[in-house]
């Protein structure tokens, strides 16, 4: 798996991915919808299965000595890697934005704790609903995306809007830190366990349609 995971890295990545890591410096903007960095990140993933498809990714991985799970297991392991390294990119400019004083976010959730664990939740939802769909049949990776981007801007509209409807969000999660931080914590533990669960079940599944389609 190891060696798979440097496969990824080195061959199967895509430039984007890594322009979309310095997308994180849009926190810095006053008031803007901070999910959407994390949005780019699932779109840099996309690239990635794109252009393996166009390269023939999957059919050269299968050519080496490893099972067809393995090849579905290091790519949404590398995709969840990709995913935690946004993650720190985010909290590094959050410590930035902290320290330039720059004022809370208008436009929806701060940037704080809360966020993370809210937008890991988010991933977790793609990885799940894409992964699967492209395993079914990886050469329609562009209808298996469309689906899971439609899906992944609802929860980011409804994410947004609970700031302002719902009062737990409103008063206790949307606040500058370290404002209710056992809630913000909270909150953060769970996004990672379902962003952990989600995509083990993704991986679970996909691996399973894998196995059974002649590819």
């Amino acid at each position: 798996m190891k060696n798979l995971l440097i496969k990824e890295w080195k061959l199967a990545i895509h430039p984007t991915v890594l322009l979309f890591f310095g997308l994180a410096l849009m926190l810095l903007i006053p008031s803007y919808p901070f999910y959407v960095v994390f949005f780019y990140t699932v779109l840099g993933l996309f690239f990635v299965c794109v252009t393996g498809r166009e390269n023939k990714d999957i059919e050269y991985t299968l050519t080496l000595p490893i099972r067809k799970r393995d090849a579905v297991r290091s790519r949404i392991l590398f995709a969840m890697l990709v995913e935690l390294c946004q993650c720190v990119m985010v909290a590094l400019v959050v410590f930035l934005r902290n320290a330039l004083q720059i004022g809370p976010n208008e436009a929806g959730m701060d940037a704080n704790v809360a966020l993370f664990g809210l937008s890991l939740i988010m991933l977790g939802l793609f990885n799940h609903l894409f992964f699967i769909r492209y395993y079914r049949n990886p050469l329609k990776v562009g209808k298996a995306f469309a689906f899971s981007a439609i899906m992944t801007f609802v929860y980011i509209l409804f994410a947004e809007a609970s700031t302002f409807i719902f009062p737990f969000f409103q008063n206790r999660l949307d606040t500058p830190d370290p404002l209710f931080m056992p809630e913000k914590l909270v909150t953060l533990a769970v996004g990672l366990l379902l962003f952990l669960l989600l995509s083990w079940d993704a991986c679970r599944k996909a691996e399973q349609s894998f196995e059974a389609l002649d590819f």
